[in-house]
């Protein structure tokens, strides 16, 4: 589906990317120290993974996240605006049961995931949806037209995108890296305390 209009694509994508920063600039950060005594060694793992440290690194982590998101919301609506088409000429060639429930299930895929990724919420799970159809698509393209690169390179380079996404985490400009010190935080005092518990306690032992 071509662009009917790039200026509103491009002033979508600027606007997008100053309210992510701007959100990410205003949450706080520091509820939660990952390396600090109060965060339980998940917690530190989490937080670590969502919130990625340096600025570059944040901000090369929203510029995928919203160029992925962004390029993959029209194929998840192409699917959904004509399913049966869709299962017809691309999920039967892979002779899968349920074609029909395959096509609604790889374009809700598509179209949920690039909105989580884009606003960094629930970012996994939205990156493992785009992963994972990606995925298949690029199995669908192997199998019915070989190592053709011209086929496979759009298809790789989204599940590229998608899996780094994935494997790296959203960076401190999205929902999950603000929300992330709020929600563990109570989880990580929980097991410090637990941890405290286990402490010896010292015995004074009076000299004489």
């Amino acid at each position: 589906m071509p662009l009917s209009n790039p200026a509103e694509w491009v002033t979508a994508f600027l606007a997008a990317t100053i309210a992510l920063v701007l959100l990410g600039r205003s949450l706080p950060w520091a509820a939660l120290d990952p390396t600090g005594q109060q965060a339980s060694p998940l917690a530190a793992a989490a937080l670590s993974y969502l919130q990625r440290p340096g600025l570059l690194a944040s901000t090369g982590l929203l510029l995928l996240r919203l160029s992925i998101g962004l390029l993959m919301i029209h194929h998840g609506q192409e699917k959904l605006a004509d399913p049966q088409q869709f299962a017809s000429t691309y999920v039967a060639s892979l002779h899968l049961p349920f074609p029909l429930f395959f096509a609604y299930a790889a374009g809700f895929s598509e179209l949920i995931g690039s909105w989580l990724v884009i606003l960094g919420f629930f970012t996994p799970l939205g990156a493992l949806a785009l992963t994972s159809t990606m995925a298949v698509a690029a199995y669908q393209h192997i199998l019915t037209g070989g190592f053709n690169i011209y086929v496979l390179e759009l298809v790789l380079l989204y599940l590229g995108g998608s899996l780094a996404i994935l494997l790296i985490g959203p960076g401190r400009f999205s929902f999950d890296a603000g929300m992330a010190p709020l929600l563990l935080s109570g989880f990580g005092g929980a097991a410090s305390a637990d941890d405290s518990r286990l402490q010896p306690a010292a015995i004074p032992i009076e000299s004489r």
